[in-house]
């Protein structure tokens, strides 16, 4: 069983990668969120590390590998499966957000929010609720330090100033907007100082230059 795999990334598919591990390459499922996020690192960091959840079975004979990039991830994925008609390759293509933010909507009874999940019509949005509820609140967690760091501890002029940068990142340079938060939020991380949008700019950027 494979649990785990660490390599470098040979080619990227619009679902997942081919991983070169050793010599053999490992065709890996991934949710969109970690295809955004694998397609938005620099060329140079295309070493990445998966926990893997391995899918086969009679109705699935060929063996299937889906990535993930922490074991919260993964186990959260692996409680998600156990709704009724949401099998591992529905499932992952659903995980259009982060984990916690699902576990949120879950616990909330967001049937909208769920909704809005790739291939989640309403029917399906409550078997999640009915079936999952109550059983995936530590899940919450998982980003509520991001939030924290995001929201609670940078002033509301940081925001201001960040939101014009993810602008100008998304809007003229051709960045996502997932890869556009996680720069500013790193920038602001490293540097506590940053009062313009010039000196989030050469934040950013300044392992570039």
């Amino acid at each position: 069983m494979i649990g785990y795999l660490e390599g470098t990334i040979l080619h990227f598919e619009s679902d997942g990668i081919l991983l070169l591990v050793g010599n053999i390459g490992y065709e890996v499922l991934l949710n969109p969120q970690m295809v955004e996020k694998v397609m938005s690192q620099e060329s140079n960091e295309n070493h990445v590390s998966l926990y893997i959840y391995y899918h086969q079975t009679e109705r699935q004979p060929k063996p299937v590998l889906i990535g993930f990039d922490t074991l919260e991830d993964k186990e959260f994925f692996q409680t998600f499966i156990t709704v009724d008609a949401i099998g591992p390759m529905k499932a992952v293509k659903a995980m259009t957000c982060p984990v916690g933010e699902m576990a949120k909507a879950i616990e909330k009874k967001d049937v909208s929010f769920l909704t809005a999940l790739n291939g989640i019509g309403k029917r399906t949005a409550q078997k999640i609720i009915a079936t999952l509820h109550g059983k995936v609140e530590k899940f919450i967690a998982v980003t509520n330090h991001t939030k924290e760091t995001d929201q609670d501890e940078i002033p509301i002029e940081m925001h201001n100033i960040g939101q014009q940068v993810a602008d100008v990142l998304v809007e003229q340079l051709g960045h996502s907007q997932t890869s556009a938060k996680r720069m500013i939020r790193e920038a602001f991380e490293k540097n506590t100082t940053i009062s313009t949008p010039e000196e989030l700019f050469d934040e950013i950027f300044q392992e570039k230059r």
